[in-house]
């Protein structure tokens, strides 16, 4: 969630918690932080992390910065304030106006175990279309799982795509 929907809408962000989803972090202000000093993007996490957790009780441990922008600067910003930083590996273009079956049509023979599907709120079709996807995607033989379910915390790297690789 960015910090400036979690302002907006207190009452949601409530509500998405107590019905037991995970809250990631996504900025404070949606700013592009690969331009930004580690400071700055240090301050984007710790401003929307303190306000989540206002709302909810529970700190907020995973990031994802903005337009998918990724650095060392990034992750070491989002280390520092004990998040892992995650990237996606599916785009629906839900953002576009597409539709359900268009979301779909994108993703489906892409999936593999430990896709991340990127998805926003507050688009022309998501919410309607999530019943849809969530069926198709168990059809496949897929579970869906949270991200924290999903990645490494310990004994991993992140290639330049985001990707985390187990060290051995």
């Amino acid at each position: 969630m960015v910090g400036e929907w979690v302002d907006k809408y207190p009452e949601a962000v409530k509500k998405i918690y107590e019905a037991g989803h995970e809250i990631a972090n996504h900025s404070d202000t949606h700013p592009k932080v690969n331009s930004l000093s580690y400071d700055e993007n240090v301050e984007e996490i710790k401003k929307c992390a303190d306000k989540i957790e206002k709302i909810t009780g529970k700190r907020t441990t995973l990031y994802r910065g903005p337009y998918g922008e990724y650095n060392n600067t990034v992750v070491k910003a989002a280390m520092s304030e004990n998040h892992i930083a995650v990237q996606w590996s599916l785009d629906t273009l839900d953002y576009n106006g597409l539709t359900g079956e268009e979301m779909w049509a994108r993703i489906n023979g892409k999936l593999t175990n430990g896709s991340i599907i990127l998805m926003h709120n507050g688009t022309k079709h998501t919410a309607d279309s999530l019943d849809k996807l969530i069926y198709n995607i168990k059809e496949k033989g897929f579970n869906i799982v949270t991200v924290s379910e999903l990645i490494y915390k310990e004994n991993y790297t992140i290639d330049i795509n985001g990707t985390q690789k187990l060290v051995k």
